[in-house]
């Protein structure tokens, strides 16, 4: 099929105004990416390297318009969200997949067109890439994404895609190639009539353009805010990218530290003081601080282990006294244990379980005691049955999985 290159490029160029005047925040994003022809042989469909948007002609010749401001937005949110810079240890090829599965449900829920191909799964919804990576296995590593995130070296423990890719065409360029050799514009091509891959971003370019599109995110999102046209869940996105990123047991002790805070007794002081008034003075309160084990089969020792030594750090902190509580579908026998302020809190040496998970439990034997906790922390996978309204006290939930909780706050377990 013949591809009239003037027509694909005011094609593209419509759907990016579409998406300025139609979603701003998205709009301003894809105007930072210059729009690049591709080599076919390396750029099957789209692909973005932080700097510029890459395209096959054929592949945007076919989709339809709505589908053109997709795949626009999807390129830009994947350099917004500096996917670029947060893949660390992880392998390539399942990050890329991870960010994918993150990226498309917030286009779609805000009204755009995926094409055919792309990756969704609805137990991903409302995720960070760096959730869904760890519930993805090397079956999912047999999918592909859409587009190619060029961003990233072609690393042996990852990048399949890249791989095949680069067979195809060899066209890359050598990673000792300097920042002016590999500036690509429009007009930059090889004999296909295409650019070439970009080399892989070093490590001082990941920072500087982390940086850079931070600074975008935050200036698309003021602007769509004051036009009235950002949408719920990407407001939610842009919030918490803006906001410093704490792993979860920081997290943990933050929440913890907020539940015991030094608060005022208005106890009358001793007759001796002379002075009938009664004034405010500041104690120190102790917290009563619950912890439910799920011990069904998909939670092992080591991971208990670990998550109580962060426990027993935090409580030597707040003056906490504990108790533990170990649940799969009933309450253990041997419990619950109680753990003092000064006491180390360990593992017990035995407790039943492996079957099943059932929340309700715990909160019914919560909800028999004289006095309610001012925490409860449960660890669990979160795959079970939960009781169909909150309690009257605070519940986190530390979330080994992907799996959503109907109540309380969620701390992801990476």
């Amino acid at each position: 099929m013949a591809v009239d290159l003037e027509k694909i490029e005011t094609k593209l160029a419509a759907a990016r105004t579409r998406l300025i005047l139609e979603r701003p925040f998205l709009g301003a994003l894809v105007l930072r990416l210059p729009m690049i022809v591709a080599d076919p042989r390396w750029c099957r469909t789209t692909a973005t390297d932080a700097r510029s948007f890459f395209y096959n002609t054929e592949y945007i010749q076919a989709l339809r318009p709505d589908e053109t401001q997709f795949v626009l937005a999807h390129e830009a949110l994947h350099c917004a969200l500096s996917h670029f810079n947060r893949r660390q240890h992880r392998l390539k090829h399942r990050w890329d997949l991870a960010c994918d599965y993150a990226i498309n449900p917030l286009l779609i829920n805000d009204g755009l067109t995926p094409p055919p191909g792309v990756l969704v799964m609805d137990q991903f919804e409302g995720m960070s890439a760096e959730e869904i990576y760890p519930c993805l296995d090397e079956q999912d590593d047999e999918r592909d994404t859409l587009d190619q995130h060029v961003y990233d070296a072609d690393q042996a423990e990852g990048g399949r895609q890249q791989q095949q890719s680069r067979g195809q065409g060899n066209s890359a360029p050598r990673s000792g190639e300097g920042q002016g050799q590999r500036q690509l514009s429009q007009r930059q091509t090889d004999t296909s009539g295409g650019a070439r891959q970009p080399a892989p971003l070093t490590t001082d370019q990941r920072e500087a353009l982390g940086v850079q599109w931070q600074q975008r995110l935050a200036g698309a999102a003021q602007q769509a805010m004051q036009a009235g046209k950002l949408g719920g869940a990407m407001a939610r996105m842009v919030d918490f990218l803006l906001q410093p990123q704490l792993p979860w047991r920081m997290l943990l002790a933050r929440y913890m530290t907020a539940v015991v805070r030094d608060d005022y007794s208005y106890s009358r002081p001793s007759s001796r003081r002379g002075d009938p008034a009664v004034f405010p003075s500041l104690r120190s309160a102790q917290v009563n601080l619950m912890v439910a084990l799920d011990v069904s089969g998909s939670i092992s020792e080591q991971e208990m282990s670990e998550f109580l030594s962060e426990i027993d750090a935090v409580k030597g902190q707040v003056r906490a006294r504990i108790t533990l509580l170990a649940c799969d579908t009933q309450l253990s026998k041997e419990g619950p244990w109680y753990y003092e302020p000064w006491e180390d809190f360990e593992l017990p040496r035995r407790f039943s379980g492996g079957g099943g998970t059932r929340f309700t439990p715990v909160f019914e034997w919560t909800d028999r005691q004289d006095m309610a906790p001012d925490l409860l922390l449960y660890f669990t996978d979160a795959q079970g049955e939960f009781p169909p309204n909150p309690p009257g006290y605070s519940v986190i939930w530390l979330v080994k999985g992907k799996a959503k909780i109907p109540w309380g706050q969620r701390i992801q377990l990476n």
